[in-house]
């Protein structure tokens, strides 16, 4: 259980925090910057949320995956361990887990059920809920840079399950964000190439 007594403590006022196995970096860090944009994601999210209150089969999902995306900070906060560094860490880090990329595939697949095929490039936009999921998803895509770009350092190992996460979510975010427009809106607002010239 996490317990916050004091919310400032002074050790990051040089430009540096602790990750999850203690160990000090800076704040601008490849990983600090993974699981910070992570951060975002969620915050965009419960922003998203004050507009679905009144889909609760949709805001359940958007609630569930708030809860994942602070696995995912977890997961990027504690960078993979040996066996004898898991030891001197005392517990079994907490990791992004094959079903809840499996659990999004299927509301995605749910959801899309309901919707025509997509003929056209889409803009963000339409109902309140749709405009701020499509926000969502351009952070989640920029998460999934990030953690690829993290991934791909040569010390900086991270999870499978948590770039799988990643890619499914923002596709989820694109599903949702129709899935209101067509339940809440107007529809998809489309994209008319060279319409404003």
């Amino acid at each position: 259980m996490v317990t916050l007594n004091k919310i400032y403590t002074r050790t990051g006022d040089k430009g540096d925090t602790a990750l999850a196995t203690g160990e000090r970096v800076p704040k601008h860090a490849l990983r600090i910057e993974s699981y910070g944009t992570s951060d975002e994601l969620n915050a965009v999210l419960g922003v998203a949320r004050l507009h679905t209150r009144d889909m609760p089969d949709l805001d359940a999902m958007l609630g569930r995956i708030q809860n994942d995306l602070f696995d995912l900070g977890a997961d990027l906060a504690t960078p993979s361990l040996g066996p004898d560094e898991q030891e001197k860490l005392g517990y079994e880090p907490l990791r992004i887990v094959a079903s809840q990329v499996e659990r999004l595939e299927s509301e995605i697949d749910r959801l899309n059920g309901e919707l025509e095929p997509l003929r056209s490039f889409i803009l963000p936009g339409g109902h309140p809920a749709a405009a701020h999921l499509h926000h969502a998803r351009t952070v989640c895509r920029r998460a999934e840079r990030i953690a690829t770009a993290l991934a791909g350092e040569a010390k900086e190992p991270i999870g499978e399950a948590c770039l799988r996460y990643l890619n499914r979510l923002s596709d989820f975010l694109f599903v949702a964000a129709r899935y209101v427009n067509k339940a809440e809106g107007d529809g998809d607002v489309l994209w008319v190439p060279g319409g404003s010239r």
